[in-house]
């Protein structure tokens, strides 16, 4: 498990109004412990504000991630984690990479 460095959030309703009373756009650098074969793996984001029950609408990475299971979510406040399964077969160690997020608290 590792955390992620370098992070930059801009919180803010600038679209959406009426759906979600308040966003997060999230950029921070990433760089995630080798996963086993069959195996999963967290990282997490500090993110100020967030809570539990908002959602991460978005998540993108400046690597190939294919072959691999990705999913961000909330984890309790202020933390999103990002969750990676390796169904590839062999072992898969991701370079260090900027990762985008954005989060919403509906309303």
């Amino acid at each position: 498990m590792a955390a992620a460095t370098a992070i930059t959030a801009r919180q803010g309703n600038d679209q959406f109004r009426g759906v979600f009373s308040d966003t997060w756009a999230v950029t921070c650098t990433l760089n995630s412990a080798s996963v086993a074969d069959q195996s999963a793996g967290t990282d997490t984001v500090a993110v100020p504000g967030v809570v539990l029950g908002d959602v991460v609408i978005a998540m993108s990475a400046g690597v190939s991630e294919a072959g691999l299971v990705r999913r961000a979510y909330v984890s309790a406040a202020g933390t999103v984690t990002i969750a990676t399964t390796n169904t590839t077969g062999g072992a898969v160690d991701l370079a260090s990479t900027t990762v985008k997020l954005v989060i919403a608290r509906i309303v």
